[in-house]
């Protein structure tokens, strides 16, 4: 039995040898340590790959867009565009109120007086979208799409499918068909990915939200179907992955889909926060095979320096160990090489 709920250490502490760690406290204080050894795609067991990157257009994203205006208009400018009807005052419900005409934003604009915020979500999505295609889908191209678009935050907007030359090039300042939504709905997209490639052999898709979800619970009840159908093999396998962006992020929301109970073995969910992350990478913390291995022998010690797992027929690349209570830290050893870690 468990006295906390399952507690993943932040990526920037986390030892550039291993994925992620993952703690959980028993009754007796002991600490259960699940870990990944982190491991780049080539090489995975299964091939026909399809990937996606689904970016939150809801409109608490919109400023990461760049759609904000940063600064304020010195006096004697902002005097200079009332005489021209630029700023305009008038009363309504006993209210004086200013309006501020676009010509007024442009020239301010291009006098320096105001500035755009930096657009932090295309950067990011590029190095996803190239990283994905170039390394992992089968068809080399990995499909972008808008999500939490419209009045209710339902609506998806497909970009396409780019590879990782034409990513490059690629304008991500928000969607063009449909409105920043009133709502941020994570179901319609996960079911875009889902459908469209029901027949893939494997799917990656990667979510980049804030990750403030008005619609968790159906999401929760989607994945446990996935889950199931995967489990049964009914369908092939799905990760998904939610990418914390910006510097208001519900992060709860994520932890309840990452640490979901679906009654199956299969892990559907992972999330990650983009300031924290070491590299692109760190996708792929849950793509890993408890089959696989990374070196014949190795041991893993407490912090006092005493044996708790010994691989005597290969060192897994999904390890599962208990620390005894009061343990700051642990080391792996694999053929001589040692990695440490704190908790």
């Amino acid at each position: 039995m468990y006295t906390e709920k399952n507690r993943q250490l932040p990526s920037s502490t986390v030892a550039k040898e291993l994925g992620e760690v993952n703690v959980r406290k028993t009754t007796d204080g002991s600490l259960e340590i699940l870990c990944t050894i982190l491991m780049e795609p080539v090489g995975l067991e299964a091939e026909g790959w399809q990937t996606g990157v689904a970016l939150d257009a809801s409109a608490s994203m919109k400023n990461w867009y760049g759609k904000e205006l940063l600064g304020k208009m010195p006096v004697e400018v902002q005097e200079k565009y009332v005489a021209q009807g630029w700023i305009t005052k008038k009363f309504e419900d006993g209210r004086e109120t200013t309006r501020i005409a676009k010509e007024a934003y442009e020239d301010a604009l291009k006098h320096g007086h105001l500035k755009m915020a930096p657009n932090i979500v295309e950067p990011q999505a590029r190095d996803f979208v190239s990283y994905l295609a170039e390394n992992l889908d089968a068809d080399g191209g990995t499909t972008v799409i808008y999500w939490a678009g419209g009045s209710d935050g339902s609506e998806c907007e497909v970009i396409g499918d780019y590879t990782a030359v034409e990513c490059k090039q690629l304008s991500l300042s928000g969607p063009k068909s449909m409105k920043f939504g009133n709502g941020t709905r994570l179901l319609p997209a996960m079911k875009y990915f889902a459908d469209r490639f029901r027949d893939a052999a494997n799917g990656m898709y990667v979510f980049l939200t804030d990750g403030q979800l008005d619609d968790l619970n159906e999401v929760k009840q989607y994945s446990t179907m996935l889950a199931k159908e995967i489990a049964a093999k009914r369908r092939n396998p799905l990760k998904f992955v939610l990418i914390g962006i910006g510097s208001q992020i519900e992060e709860s929301q994520m932890e309840e889909l990452d640490d979901l109970e679906t009654g199956t073995a299969v892990d559907l969910w992972d999330h990650k926060i983009a300031a924290e992350m070491r590299s692109v990478l760190e996708i792929f913390a849950e793509v890993v095979s408890e089959n696989r291995f990374v070196g014949l022998t190795g041991e893993v010690l407490d912090d006092k320096g005493q044996q708790v797992c010994k691989y005597s027929d290969g060192v897994p690349t999904k390890l599962k160990f208990v620390l005894p209570a009061g343990s700051t830290g642990f080391e792996l050893v694999v053929e001589g090489t040692r990695v440490k870690q704190q908790l």
